[in-house]
This record gives structure tokens, sequence and C-alpha cells, in this order.
């Protein structure tokens, strides 16, 4: 199938070239997060060259095709966008925007409900306000994980709307931010 510009498309109509940009920086982006922590300002600097260029990139995509979702894109593009508007920190335009696709896109059945907690949850924190589903950790004090402030302060409340959208507890999840925890 024959997409914008002759390129050849996936199912449902953003260009393979395009879809396989997505999953790059989705690669690019896993092996790279560890940077946004690091003691070495060059490597933090590093890391926020990438995000602010995978979001410019995202941007300009999502302006031409809209969400990539999975069946227009495939899953790990679709998870590429997703983690790409994640990350945008720096870009809380370009977050919102994404926010609003995405949920247009989960209603329609065509991307992840547990993406689209997560970045509810970045924009929230992002723009200052409590969290819904406890997924934002603000760091780590005296080796214990301390999330961003939720909406709802009782964990089994909060538990129970992570399960609704496929994510683990919230001791599970925080545990994988402890020193050591598997991420």
């Amino acid at each position: 199938m024959k997409g914008v510009e002759g390129m050849t498309a996936a199912p449902g109509g953003i260009p393979e070239e395009v879809a396989a940009e997505l999953r790059a920086m989705k690669r690019e982006q896993s092996r790279s997060a560890h940077l946004a922590g690091s003691d070495d300002f060059a490597e933090q600097l590093a890391w926020r060259r990438l995000t602010a260029e995978h979001g410019d990139r995202l941007e300009r995509i999502m302006e031409r095709y809209g969400w990539p979702t999975e069946a227009g894109a495939g899953e790990e593009a679709a998870t590429g966008a997703w983690l790409v508007a994640q990350h945008a920190d720096r870009q809380l335009g370009l977050q919102r925007r994404a926010l609003r696709l995405l949920e247009r896109a989960v209603a329609d059945g065509g991307a992840s409900p547990r993406h689209l907690a997560f970045l509810r949850d970045r924009v929230a924190v992002n723009e200052g306000r409590p969290q819904i589903y406890g997924t934002q950790i603000a760091g780590v004090r005296d080796g214990a994980p301390v999330p961003w402030p939720c909406a709802d302060p009782d964990p089994v409340r909060v538990d129970a709307l992570r399960a609704e959208v496929g994510i683990a507890p919230f001791a599970e999840h925080t545990a994988r931010h402890a020193p050591g925890g598997t991420r």
C-alpha cells in the first residue's frame, strides 16, 4: 500500500518509514533513559537534547498523521510514540497534544489504556497537579522511592484504578524504582 509521498504504508495508513522511525526512537530512548538521572551534567544534557529532538519529530508526525495507533503503525511504533511523549517533559504543549490524541485513540480501541494512564499522570505532575494512577516517581530518599502526590491518598483505590488499565499494584511499581530494583 502506498501512503504519503509514495512511501510504503503500514496497515492503517502510517508510512512504514515513519513507523520505523518511531521504533528506532523507542529503542534509543530505552537505551538512554539512564542518562536522565545521571550525576554527569553532560549526560543529562545529552538526554534533554535527545528527548527534545524526538519530541519535535513526534510533533510533526502527529500533525501529519494523528496519533500512531497500534493498527496504524504497529505495536512497537505506537509504544515508541508514547515513550517519546512521556519523556518530553520540557515540551508540555507536545505532551498535552499527545494526551488529547491518545485519549481519542484509546476511546476508539486503537491504543493502550496503560499508556494513557502513564501519560495522564506525567502531564498532571508536569502541570503541578496530583497524579491519578501513581505512576510517577519523584525520586529516591533514604533508599525508598518517593512518588509524586496522588489525587486519592487511599492506596487501595489507587491500585484498583491501576488494575483497570493493566498497571501493577503501586508497591510493585515503586519496588522497581528502589536502588537495585528492575525497571
